[in-house]
């Protein structure tokens, strides 16, 4: 492991362009590492069954879902850390009556507690995709949610902070929120992984641009903050490397001597 390291990404905006779209250079940068015989690991706010085909393009089975809360070893699940579920079900119905819709969310599916709401089809245009949760307003029930989403505009989330203990709620649209175990984040994940790996902090290397990179990149000793990162994440990050249209992966990685 002397020479090794192991290399956790973000996706949105660190792996991918604002087109979803992997730059031929970092696809080759990704593949290099692995030649290298580094571990390249994704670190991502995204539910497992939505990143299967960029697993699969980049020969990638070490993810962590969920900002941490769903955790992949090598093909095998290693860490979960599932909502409380009363507590979700608190959160539901104090949404309902806000007119906040809810989406649940588990390792295989999600589902929205609303026929349709204009903020989901708003915030999920982001990942250039046409599929929506379907819905089923009772599929958090019996079942481990490792996120939910809660769909309301800038500075409504304050009286849910406040309200729900056992949540964070890491803003990721205008409209939408992540909300996640108090305390969940893409560095515990981290943790779980450099530990069962034998991994120490020098031989950890972290990429991200957003605000639910923050966690991550404040506790990786190799932190990169992309050129096109929000300003608060550039700050906590050790480097600052290009955008990800201008081959920042490739760039950074050269930054931090791994190619």
């Amino acid at each position: 492991m002397e020479n090794k390291s192991v290399i956790f990404f973000d996706i949105d905006g660190t792996l991918l362009d604002e087109d979803k779209k992997l730059p031929r250079s970092t696809k080759e940068a990704i593949f290099t590492l692995k030649e290298r015989g580094h571990v390249v690991a994704i670190a991502t706010g995204r539910a497992p069954f939505m990143f299967e085909d960029l697993r699969k393009e980049l020969a990638i089975d070490t993810y962590i879902g969920y900002n941490g809360q769903y955790v992949v070893l090598e093909g095998e699940v290693l860490y979960t850390n599932p909502l409380k579920i009363s507590s979700v079900e608190k959160l539901t119905s104090t949404a309902l009556q806000r007119n906040h819709p809810v989406v649940y969310m588990d390792h295989e599916d999600m589902k929205a507690n609303v026929p349709e709401h204009k903020y989901i089809k708003e915030s999920f245009e982001f990942f250039k995709s046409t599929s929506l949760p379907t819905y089923d307003p009772h599929y958090y029930k019996g079942r481990e949610l490792y996120q939910a989403q809660l769909f309301c505009a800038e500075g409504e989330e304050e009286q849910y902070e406040q309200e729900f203990q056992d949540f964070d709620f890491v803003r990721w649209h205008p409209v939408a929120m992540d909300v996640v175990p108090k305390g969940g984040s893409k560095a515990k994940g981290i943790s779980e992984i450099a530990k069962k790996l034998g991994f120490s902090q020098e031989h950890l290397y972290a990429f991200g641009d957003g605000l639910n990179d923050i966690e991550m990149l404040s506790m990786v000793e190799n932190s990169v903050a992309m050129g096109n990162a929000d300003e608060k994440v550039k700050q906590v990050a050790k480097y600052v490397t290009k955008s990800v249209e201008d081959h920042g992966i490739f760039h950074g990685l050269q930054m931090v001597g791994l190619l």
